[in-house]
């Protein structure tokens, strides 16, 4: 990994969804916790090409569950963010609170 290697606004956010939701984690429940948590209303089509992009980049990686009859028997795809996820998310994290260190985030800036 470079160190270059940086997570976008989106990515970062589906990241920690993911690692909230643990072994719940597919597009559906991603989109919920999303959701709930940060107000954003978002499409499960931006769902899942974010985490096409994560897994094609080796972030997360993503597995087949059992088929259920309430999906007329296809499976969900859950995801789970992998070690080298882990580093871009943490490599993020600590970049954006740099960038935010000694910065007055509550006070008015017109």
């Amino acid at each position: 990994m470079s160190s270059r290697d940086y997570l976008g606004e989106f990515e970062h956010i589906v990241i920690l969804a993911l690692l909230r939701l643990v072994d719940r984690a597919y597009g559906v429940t991603v989109r919920q916790e999303i959701e709930v948590r940060t107000g954003r209303e978002v499409s499960i089509g931006a769902i899942y090409a974010t985490l096409d992009r994560l897994e094609a980049k080796g972030y997360v990686r993503s597995q087949f569950g059992e088929p259920t009859p309430e999906r007329g028997g296809r499976s969900k795809r859950f995801f789970h963010v992998t070690a080298k996820g882990m580093l871009a998310l943490n490599r993020t994290h600590r970049a954006v609170q740099r960038m935010t260190q000694c910065l007055d985030l509550v006070g008015s800036y017109t």
